[in-house]
């Protein structure tokens, strides 16, 4: 059984309360719905927010824990550590078009994560983070793939964060027109928006069939069967 989340001062909603999920399992499904999340840190004073590659692990810690990782030098890496940073995930559901500007929204579900990121040193915990992070994008590839050696490994670094500060917001539905707008002659409606794979494609140097687990996951993502 995982815990509710608990809102902080960094994880309250102080706008459209309503969208605010408290169970767990929202966090996590918005986690391993997504591919890519954009790690928010300080480097020198400044903000610095990029877009990465995660992977997750649910049954580590005692909310789970998500891995983030990078070139031993990549600044964002280096002072990570030494900070609370913020990780966000986001996924456009569609677009909201409403009879007036001001209402137009988007059909959305994000969660937000803070913590003090760990810095892995172990060498068994560091290569699987890095295997949940290759496992995360395509289920599988871990074990269909040669493993990182001794210098791969020292050129890059993994980051542990634990998912039990986080909040999780959504909105789904029409748009919210005005009462007095209803009977203006303008098109209201929703633009579903999906990310949909294509036929895998074989690299100019690869003769091989594609694998199993690779034509699973185009699959599951809308490629032609």
């Amino acid at each position: 059984m995982t815990s509710p989340m608990q809102p902080t001062a960094r994880t309250q909603l102080r706008r459209s309360k309503e969208r605010a999920a408290a169970d767990r399992e929202a966090l996590y499904d918005v986690l391993l719905d997504g591919m890519f999340c954009h790690l928010g840190v300080v480097v020198d004073g400044a903000p610095l927010v990029l877009p990465t590659a995660y992977g997750v692990d649910l049954d580590r810690g005692p909310d789970g824990t998500l891995y983030l990782h990078g070139s031993v030098a990549a600044r964002s890496v280096v002072a990570a550590p030494e900070q609370t940073i913020c990780v966000t995930i986001t996924h456009t559901d569609g677009l909201v078009l409403a009879r007036s500007a001001f209402h137009h929204s988007v059909n959305y579900r994000s969660a937000v994560i803070f913590g003090v990121p760990r810095l892995i040193t172990d060498p068994d915990e560091k290569l699987h983070g890095l295997n949940r992070i290759v496992d995360h994008l395509v289920p599988g590839r871990s074990t269909a793939v040669r493993p990182p050696n001794r210098k791969e490994l020292a050129k890059t670094s993994v980051l542990a964060l634990s998912l039990t500060e986080a909040s999780v917001k959504t909105r789904n539905g029409p748009a919210n027109d005005e009462e007095q707008d209803l009977d203006l002659p303008y098109w209201t409606g929703v633009i579903p928006l999906h990310v949909v794979a294509g036929e895998p494609e074989n690299n100019p140097d690869c003769d091989l069939l594609v694998p199993a687990h690779v034509r699973t996951r185009a699959n599951l993502m809308g490629a032609p069967s």
